[in-house]
């Protein structure tokens, strides 16, 4: 099986009321559910936006400088997330698209390496 990471970014929402966004909510608990029957579902949270951010951190000559709230030059800022573990690239769609369907707003895929070997090997061919 391989692990993904289905994602949304807080800009996508559209502005909805309190009750819009607790049935949006009640039906991507139905879609967790599923998952949870299937037993894909690794982890899930949500509700994220820029007044979640508690630090952002960077390195500077080899020490870490924290800086209060979000990193100042992101402009997007992750929403909410799954991590799935599931056989292929087709079963990964397949949950993004039952979120997306029941949320209204896009989800993002992407598929964790498999190892280091894969990184370094993905990371020199772009780089030739």
């Amino acid at each position: 099986m391989t692990e993904y990471l289905i994602t949304f970014n807080d800009e996508w929402v559209p502005d909805h009321t309190a009750e819009e966004l607790r049935e949006k909510g009640t039906a991507a608990r139905a879609v967790i559910d599923e998952m949870l029957a299937e037993d894909v579902l690794i982890f899930t949270n949500g509700a994220l936006d820029r007044s979640t951010a508690v630090c952002s951190v960077e390195s500077v000559d080899g020490k870490p400088v924290f800086t209060d709230g979000p990193y100042v030059e992101t402009k997007e800022h992750l929403g909410g997330f799954a991590v799935v573990d599931v056989p292929d690239d087709e079963a990964a769609r397949h949950w993004a698209g039952r979120l997306a369907t029941v949320l209204d707003w896009p989800q993002e895929v992407h598929r964790f390496p498999s190892d280091l070997v894969e990184i370094i090997d993905r990371h020199a061919s772009e780089s030739v």
